[in-house]
């Protein structure tokens, strides 16, 4: 098992967030870095050569949407880019405009799904998914949404109806976004698992960790997909239980803490915050 951890969070993962827990989003900062920045970008990286067919899926038809968000991407996290790029890590990274989904694994923490109307559903057409929560990328490629979400026990007729309409109506430059939270017994970010084999309940009081995944929908432009965004963090169970904003963090316009949560012993120490940006780094692309 690899453990990569953090130390803070931009959201309170214990906040009841009924389904679908939808609120909108910065699109001007959609994208976080975070302490696991290296580590688990390494993850990701060590991921997409060692198993590839397991995180990488990619439909001819959404090749220019998967070029359109890499394209997005860069824009907004390494602003300037041409061929090359320094992530903040100082892991230099080429820049490879046919192969989008390789690429954008290795620029950011998120992992991407695009979707794209057939018929009256949206339908996986491509992922890099590094660090699925207990589904497998092989089993929802092609799907469509309802799908996609068996065997979600909540995931009723009613549910797929509203998230069918949310998909319906996200519109370019109005990025939504919510959360989950999962209690694991180990910290791994690669979980896949089998519809057939499904997770054992967990809860507080047994699990070891707290996965939150940060979800956001946006809608690309000129293509018109939507794309699913997933930066995961995972905490040590007992510090997740004392999560709090540091009285200094200040509030941002989604109503988070600039510094997000973090736990009570961290919260009290300014040198915590240097540790936490909640939009990834301005690199120097020339470098």
């Amino acid at each position: 098992m690899t453990e990569i951890l953090q130390h803070s969070i931009p959201h309170n993962p214990l906040a009841p967030n009924p389904l679908p827990g939808i609120k909108p989003a910065d699109p001007n900062n959609w994208l976080h870095q975070d302490d696991a920045f290296a580590a688990q970008m390494q993850r990701r990286t060590d991921l997409l050569e060692e198993r590839t067919l397991d995180v990488l899926a990619l439909s001819p038809e959404a090749s220019k949407p998967a070029q359109e968000l890499l394209e997005l991407v860069l824009r907004q996290a390494y602003p300037g880019a041409s061929d090359q790029v320094v992530r903040p890590d100082g892991i230099k990274v080429e820049i490879d405009r046919d192969h989008p989904l390789e690429t954008l694994c290795q620029l950011v923490q998120e992992d991407f799904c695009i979707l794209q109307k057939h018929g009256d559903e949206h339908v996986l057409t491509g992922a890099i998914l590094c660090f699925p929560a207990s589904w497998m990328l092989s089993e929802k490629f092609m799907r469509p949404l309802t799908g996609i979400h068996e065997p979600v026990d909540v995931y009723d007729a009613n549910i797929a109806r509203r998230v069918q309409r949310l998909f319906d109506g996200i519109q370019p430059n109005r990025p939504l976004w919510r959360f989950n939270a999962l209690w694991y017994h180990d910290a791994e970010l690669f979980q896949p698992r089998s519809i057939a084999q499904r997770r054992a309940p967990q809860n507080e009081n047994t699990a070891r960790y707290l996965r939150s995944e940060r979800q956001t929908l946006l809608r690309l432009p000129q293509t018109g997909a939507v794309v699913f965004a997933i930066h995961t963090y995972v905490m040590v169970a007992e510090q997740v239980l004392e999560l709090e904003t540091p009285p200094d963090g200040g509030v941002s316009k989604e109503g988070l803490g600039s510094f997000g949560y973090m736990p009570r012993a961290l919260a009290t120490s300014p040198k915590a915050f240097v540790r936490f940006r909640p939009k990834i780094a301005v690199v120097n692309a020339n470098t």
